[in-house]
């Protein structure tokens, strides 16, 4: 009996046993396991993501054939020289000089410079004629050819050039000459298809495309001057400064100015000064001679420019900015003064257009004259503020400015002779030959007199003269001081005033 008992025990308990495994199994392959996510519900992404719009039926490759037929005709090639020119050489002074001389001494000796061909492109901008280029193709050029697409040559002409924009407007006689409209550039859009037009390395008619790699670039190629390119991995090569910037209606976007690369042949982009600030720049050489230059009349720097270190990373967190013009000095008398812009402003925008760098703010007053008003939109003490200001130029006015030459001066001048230098000791110096009615005569300049310096700079040849009158016209002063002697001995300072009024 007992042992009966024993047995159906633990039949009961291998019975107990067996269920339980098997109800363990059923559960564990009846339990619902975890599920997979897709990559969207993993990652979710922003509900506001605009996609490109596509039509696998019609959508076709991009046709630039016809941009670039038309563009081809109105792109010239040009050819700048610079002859042959004697120059004087100043060779080092010699111990006695410093005790005896002026301390510039030393003898001079002439040398025959070799002649300098450059070669570049342009764009015929009407059909009169007018072609736009760089300044650097055609600077310092006695001479100037250029040859259309069809072979024609003409003889070019400089209207007025600009160093600080690198552009320049040129003029061949004739008429119905084949012309390139212009578009906006404001308008392009990065990812846009572009096309490079010109005459690299000597060759006529080349057209390379590419699309907009980025817009507002600065270089820090040009010194102190207008910076606000369209980046483009359309081919750029040498011989393409000047040429054509072209989307694909056939409208001049750009005009191509600076090859970016290490070995000075392209390597991946180039830059094109933009349609916007061009029309402007051509329109101001023809009409005044002269470019009509807007100043804020700041200094200061992207907030987010490393160069601004602590101060901008301080002021960018405080502001909760991360984009814009810092401001870091204001200069008395200039427009932003006049307006009540202060230092730690950071400047946002410009007539509704953002402003994330000072290639935005270039660019954006590189459109404008003395004169204009602009709705520049800042942060203030976390607070936006929107500040109405009256451009005004280098002079800190609104006037016209106009090229002065120099023959307003009313005066000749020469290079001091070889015999004159030796009885004065000298060893550099212009001399006036004549005066007549004019600025040298009413600051009381006689014929004669000695230019050793003007404003400070050494005056060797006229060249020294013309920049350093270029550069007084321009100041705020407008003054030129100049230093020297007549033949007797007399030392003497003068004064010229060349305001125009």
């Amino acid at each position: 009996m007992k042992q009966t008992t024993k047995i159906i025990l633990g039949a009961g308990a291998i019975v107990l046993l067996s269920s339980g495994v098997a109800g363990f199994t059923s559960y564990t392959m009846l339990k619902p396991k975890n599920k997979a996510l897709s990559y969207n519900e993993m990652f979710e992404q922003n509900p506001n993501t605009r996609m490109a719009a596509y039509d696998a039926i019609s959508a076709q490759p991009v046709d630039l054939t016809v941009a670039a037929e038309n563009s081809i005709h109105a792109v010239v090639h040009i050819k700048s020289t610079q002859l042959s020119k004697t120059a004087n050489v100043q060779q080092a002074p010699d111990f006695f000089d410093f005790f005896f001389g002026d301390g510039a001494g030393g003898q001079q000796r002439q040398m025959q410079t070799q002649p300098r061909v450059g070669y570049g492109s342009g764009v015929i901008i009407s059909k009169d004629g007018y072609i736009v280029t760089n300044n650097h193709v055609i600077d310092g050029a006695d001479e100037i050819s250029v040859k259309l697409n069809d072979n024609r040559e003409f003889k070019g002409r400089i209207i007025g050039a600009d160093a600080a924009s690198d552009l320049a407007l040129i003029k061949i006689e004739g008429d119905d000459f084949p012309t390139m409209p212009v578009g906006n550039s404001d308008a392009l859009k990065v990812g846009e298809w572009v096309l490079a037009v010109g005459n690299p390395f000597n060759l006529t008619s080349t057209v390379t495309a590419g699309i907009v790699s980025a817009k507002a670039r600065s270089l820090g190629v040009y010194s102190q001057g207008v910076e606000s390119f369209i980046q483009t991995d359309a081919a750029i090569n040498q011989g393409n400064s000047g040429g054509a910037l072209v989307n694909t209606k056939g409208e001049l976007v750009g005009i191509n100015a600076v090859l970016s690369s290490p070995t000075g042949a392209y390597a991946g982009y180039g830059f094109a000064i933009p349609s916007s600030i061009m029309t402007k720049v051509v329109a101001d050489l023809k009409q005044y001679g002269t470019v009509q230059r807007a100043l804020l009349g700041i200094k200061g720097g992207p907030i987010s420019d490393d160069q601004l270190s602590a101060k901008a990373t301080k002021k960018a967190e405080e502001l909760g900015v991360v984009d814009g013009v810092l401001v870091a000095e204001v200069i008395e008398g200039g427009s932003a003064a006049g307006a009540g812009i202060k230092v730690d402003d950071v400047i946002v925008g410009i007539d509704g257009r953002k402003v994330k760098n000072m290639a935005d703010l270039q660019g954006e007053l590189a459109k404008h004259r003395p004169g204009d008003k602009v709705s520049v939109k800042l942060i203030r003490e976390k607070k936006e503020k929107s500040i109405e200001v009256t451009l005004k130029n280098e002079q800190g006015t609104t006037k016209v400015v106009k090229t002065a030459g120099m023959d307003i001066l009313g005066a000749a001048f020469k290079e001091v002779s070889t015999d004159l230098k030796k009885q004065l000791n000298l060893g550099y110096g212009l001399e006036v030959t004549g005066v007549s009615s004019g600025k040298m005569s009413d600051a009381g300049i006689r014929k004669g007199f000695i230019i050793l310096k003007a404003n400070g700079q050494t005056m060797n040849t006229l060249s020294d003269l013309e920049e350093a009158f270029k550069a007084a016209s321009k100041s705020p002063e407008q003054v030129l001081f100049l230093t020297g002697m007549f033949p007797s001995g007399k030392r003497a300072n003068y004064a010229v005033d060349l305001s125009q009024e």
